[in-house]
């Protein structure tokens, strides 16, 4: 079983969708730790039904984003954790956390990237028009959605951009979960 940490920034749709797949063993892995930069957010309130600890720490606390990394390198070590899967975190990650987990950080994002990295990726697709947009699954590297594609799925554009939206975060939960499995069983 691959031991593993989430971390999210806001409401914990993805991070949902990965423990309820663990907890019908769909997915390989378990979920020992959800970090969060937002302390408060709900998905802290997701990780309480599921008895799943969570770290919560302010960044700007910290003298430095080196240090920030540190501390939760730390906690992650306590945990034997492995691989580190991003749902809706919002934060960069810097070479202080990538050189203590070396291809071993995965992020969704919701476009098929190389397009419309980065925030409000979904209005992006929709206010350019495109008639598709999608779903990429990627390792992390020190740039913004940068990194080595793993997976991508396409999503046609709806009529509303809530209606993207809705069927945007569907493909990702899908397609997350999907590839984490066979990413874990490959290791």
């Amino acid at each position: 079983m691959t031991k593993i940490a989430v971390f999210a920034s806001g409401s914990g749709s993805n991070f949902q969708a990965i423990a309820e797949c663990i907890e019908r063993g769909e997915l390989n892995a378990k979920i020992e730790l959800v970090v969060t930069d937002k302390p408060g957010a709900f998905v802290v309130t997701r990780a309480q039904k599921f008895n799943i600890p969570v770290l919560e720490l302010t960044p700007k606390t910290f003298d430095s984003k080196a240090a920030y990394e540190q501390a939760v390198i730390k906690a992650l070590r306590e945990k034997d954790v492995e691989w580190i899967i991003l749902a809706g975190y919002m934060r960069l990650i810097s070479d202080t956390l990538l050189a203590a987990f070396p291809n071993r950080i995965i992020n969704i994002h919701p476009s098929l990237l190389p397009s419309f990295p980065g925030k409000d990726a979904i209005s992006q697709a929709f206010e350019h028009g495109v008639k598709v947009t999608g779903v990429t699954v990627h390792y992390v590297d020190a740039g913004m959605d940068t990194g080595p594609i793993i997976a991508q799925a396409a999503v046609e554009v709806a009529g509303t951009l809530d209606e993207t939206e809705k069927l945007i975060h569907a493909t990702e939960h899908q397609l997350y979960t999907k590839t984490l499995q066979q990413l874990f069983a490959q290791k």
